[in-house]
């Protein structure tokens, strides 16, 4: 039997749990705490849903976020009244931002007990803010017949909420009057022999029987795009359900339109290279060249999903005002910089489907594109072979070379994201790319890493010290991680970003209030939590060490290398491979 009917809350609250189970729930992430007892006991006693404690509740909120981008899937969190929920903030604001379905479950004192002083309890009335998709506070846990259809249809609804029509998170805040634990209570077992699972939960099974995209294509009118032939596909940071179909689809839009295709560094695109003969990886590097960028000024625009890293492109955009189609299927504004934009709310699947080839097109524009990027490639690669010192950049150009096909990589933000943007070299090692860019954030990076890898191909994370030092509570995850994760470090002591903005020529108080070095001993700290730390020396030790990778455990390569120097090779460099094409 599936339910516990020791007494009202062990009912209701394993009820919550059989019906998410029986909608498609896999993996809940549950956090100490009293409050939250008739939950954790719920979810912990049932079979079929992995359920995983997590003491701090900011990595358990991350962990679940990356369980969640991996699985595409909702993924639950329970925690207990008072500021615990609080700490879920900055992974349900990252989960909005950048569509990731989860599913909050906070516990909360009852009514009466509610501003009167009463030990850990604050207001947690959509505590969250407009991030959520949803929230709700369930009633009174209750015995009455109606009131546990309620409970159902509730968690029906929430549970398709946090996908539809855009994946994000819901936030339930469950109330729970004594006992919390499961003492025994008349009332309660004598409703066992007239609760019929098989009739009440009848109707739920996964998958939730919606479309996450209604609306065929043919409910749309055709696009009618320019005649020009200086258009471009620009394919931004992007998780997409299929990565293959998702670069197919693109291929097609390409070479039908006789598009060059600029690819994000965080898009699938550039581990599927083959797919696509007009892709361009080194445009950050080719805008850099003004001439170049001038005589490369498109007329128009199809964008798929959010807007790339580089800044260099969005200021040429700016400046070049282009017309602009972006392809989304959700209802959100894609448009940072307030173009002439029109957002097409389509899949690119269903773009690629109806798109028509152009006739008699002209293809200079797209051999001057194509050129350019094939001596930039090769200058980029050259540079890159030669270097023989710790450059931190090389590290991404060198992961798109030797990572084992289907890696899973976690990018931090700030310099990883955007050396992935520089050097990633085009590949077909189909390696996933996973990310927090919708708030651009580096809190919870470990956490979230952690949950791409788990119970997952062995994964790797990219790396800088501070993005890791601010979430190493992550590392308490290791006893409850399946699976292993590679994390290389970049240990440049401090925020190697900042030296690449004006405010580094300011000293003081640069040093100190934005570089913020913490003169940290990886190799103590990774002691203490007992995770494999190996300090890199060089290139070809890094090289043997990422192919092939361990099954399982998590360990720390740690690459040292010179912050300041590094920015110094940057400034000098990353204009002159551009200035060095045509």
């Amino acid at each position: 039997m599936p339910i516990d009917f020791s007494n009202t809350n062990t009912v209701w609250a394993s009820i919550l749990a059989e019906t998410l189970k029986r909608l498609g729930l896999a993996t809940v992430i549950i956090c100490p705490g009293s409050r939250s007892a008739p939950l954790a006991v719920a979810f912990a006693q049932l079979e079929g849903v992995e359920a995983i404690p997590v003491l701090d509740e900011r990595s358990a909120a991350f962990f679940a976020l990356g369980l969640a981008r991996q699985t595409h899937a909702p993924v639950a969190l329970v925690c207990t009244s008072g500021t615990a929920g609080a700490n879920f903030y900055p992974a349900i604001i990252e989960a909005r931002e950048s569509r990731v379905p989860l599913l909050i479950l906070t516990a909360d004192r009852p009514p009466e007990l509610r501003h009167c002083n009463a030990g850990q309890t604050i207001d947690q009335q959509k505590m969250f803010g407009s991030f959520p998709n949803r929230y709700a506070e369930l009633a009174l846990p209750s015995l009455e017949a109606g009131m546990l259809a309620y409970l159902r249809q509730t968690l029906i609804q929430s549970w398709e909420q946090t996908l539809y029509p855009v994946p994000g998170p819901v936030h339930l805040n469950i109330p729970f009057r004594d006992p919390l634990i499961p003492i025994r209570q008349p009332e309660a077992q004598s409703l066992a022999p007239h609760f019929h699972p098989e009739t009440f939960f009848s109707h739920l099974s996964p998958p939730f029987p919606f479309s996450l995209f209604p609306l065929p294509s043919s409910s749309f009118p055709p696009v009618a795009l320019p005649a020009s032939p200086r258009g471009i596909l620009i394919a931004g940071t992007a998780q997409p359900l299929c990565a293959k179909t998702y670069c197919h689809a693109i291929a097609h839009l390409s070479k039908t339109l006789g598009l060059p295709v600029l690819a994000d560094g965080l898009s699938p695109l550039r581990n599927y290279a083959s797919l696509n003969p007009y892709l361009i990886s080194t445009y950050d590097l080719l805008l850099r060249n003004h001439v170049l960028a001038e005589s490369l000024q498109p007329e128009w625009v199809i964008r798929i999903g959010e807007m790339p890293t580089s800044k260099e492109l969005r200021s040429w955009l700016e400046v070049t005002q282009p017309q602009q189609w972006i392809i989304d299927p959700t209802g959100r504004n894609l448009d940072p910089l307030h173009g002439n934009t029109l957002h097409l709310r389509l899949t690119v699947e269903q773009v690629a489907e109806q798109v028509v080839p152009v006739v008699d097109r002209d293809f200079t524009y797209l051999n001057i594109w194509l050129t350019a990027e094939q001596q930039t490639r090769q200058q980029v690669d050259r540079v890159m072979t030669d270097l023989d010192y710790l450059f931190e950049g090389k590290i991404a150009w060198l992961l798109s070379q030797v990572l084992p096909p289907q890696t899973p990589l976690f990018i931090s933000s700030s310099m990883p994201v955007r050396d992935v943007e520089f050097f990633w070299t085009s590949n077909d090692r189909q390696i996933s790319p996973f990310f927090n860019r919708g708030a651009n954030g580096i809190d919870g990076s470990l956490s979230t890493a952690l949950g791409m890898a788990h119970r997952n191909q062995s994964g790797v994370m990219l790396t800088g010290d501070l993005a890791l030092l601010h979430d190493t509570n992550g590392f308490l995850l290791r006893n409850h991680f399946t699976g292993h994760l590679t994390i290389v470090l970049i240990n440049n002591n401090g925020g190697g970003i900042f030296e690449m903005l004006p405010i580094s020529g300011f000293d003081p108080p640069f040093e100190s209030f934005f570089a913020t070095p913490q003169n940290i001993n990886f190799a103590d700290l990774c002691k203490t939590y007992h995770i494999q730390h190996e300090q890199i020396t060089d290139w070809q030790q890094l090289k043997q060490r990422l192919n092939p990778l361990p099954e399982t455990g998590i360990r720390v390569l740690e690459v040292q290398t010179d912050r300041k120097r590094d920015a110094q090779w940057r400034q000098m460099n990353l204009s002159k491979l551009g200035r060095s094409t045509l």
